[in-house]
């Protein structure tokens, strides 16, 4: 694999609505050739596959509870890239690995060298989005009910998949709070509150009385900031994801079922 490639560049975290990007390639590996840790990243890889990095990119590594993204990277009209999953480089920090193989019509295949133009499916990006600020929001909500009502209260995880959306709290949520957990979705919703990216450091945090989101710093690049998406008037998360601009732009969102276990618990939520 090209350990001597630099860290990725990733572009979506500056501008999440950048769908098309010139790159310049710095890897690619065949499958068979990858390190057994990122063979593992991508289970369904046969001797058709690859292993692309490229220089910057605007696709998501699945990561963060938000799957990644998908699409294409062409070299005029001579290769054509299938990227069908994307991650983080489980060896070479900060890399990112698309997956995927080329067209069989394709007659030459990328080279280290070679600027290639990514293209995502936009739909999926759109979708994956509204998903993300919609758990954000639905964590938000969550807080402000039950931050004071339930003792060693705090966010765990969440899923931001079409299929499986769910946010997981420390502490026992009873299905009376359902409805005020919708309710204050839905204002949220309707408010069109904006959606913000900013940078912060440790003192950031600090200063906004946010002490308890302070990443672990080997989240972040040597001497970088953490990234946080702020819905302005809400809350605040640290997050390396995809969202849209205003929570409206999530559209419907519907608070599902809360369910309870071992002391934590999970609310899902679907987006219309």
């Amino acid at each position: 694999m090209g350990s001597t490639a630099a860290r990725t560049y990733l572009a979506f975290h500056h501008n999440a609505k950048l769908y098309k990007l010139s790159a310049v390639v710095s890897a690619i590996t065949p499958f068979s050739a990858l390190e057994e840790a990122n063979k593992l990243l991508f289970k369904k890889g046969t001797d058709d596959d690859f292993a692309v990095v490229t220089e910057k990119t605007i696709f998501h590594p699945q990561g963060g509870g938000q799957p990644s993204d998908e699409g294409v990277m062409t070299k005029g009209n001579e290769s054509v890239f299938r990227v069908s999953m994307v991650r983080m480089d489980a060896v070479n920090d900060g890399q990112v690995l698309h997956f995927g193989r080329f067209d069989s019509s394709s007659p030459s295949r990328f080279q280290v060298g070679d600027t290639v133009e990514q293209s995502i499916d936009v739909e999926k990006r759109v979708l994956y989005s509204r998903l993300h600020t919609a758990g954000h929001v639905l964590g938000a909500a969550v807080r402000h009910w039950l931050e004071k009502e339930i003792p060693g209260f705090d966010e765990l995880k969440a899923s931001h998949f079409p299929d499986s959306a769910a946010c997981e709290f420390q502490g026992s949520i009873e299905g009376k709070w359902k409805e005020p957990i919708q309710q204050k979705v839905d204002e949220y919703i309707d408010k069109a509150m904006p959606v913000e990216v900013d940078f912060w450091d440790e003192e950031d945090f600090r200063k906004n009385g946010l002490e308890r989101l302070i990443p672990d710093r080997s989240l972040a690049p040597p001497g970088e900031k953490f990234r946080v998406v702020k819905i302005v008037g809400a809350d605040v998360y640290p997050c390396g994801g995809t969202h849209v601009d205003t929570t409206d732009l999530c559209g419907k969102t519907t608070v599902k079922k809360i369910s309870r276990s071992k002391g934590t618990s999970r609310v899902s939520y679907a987006v219309n």
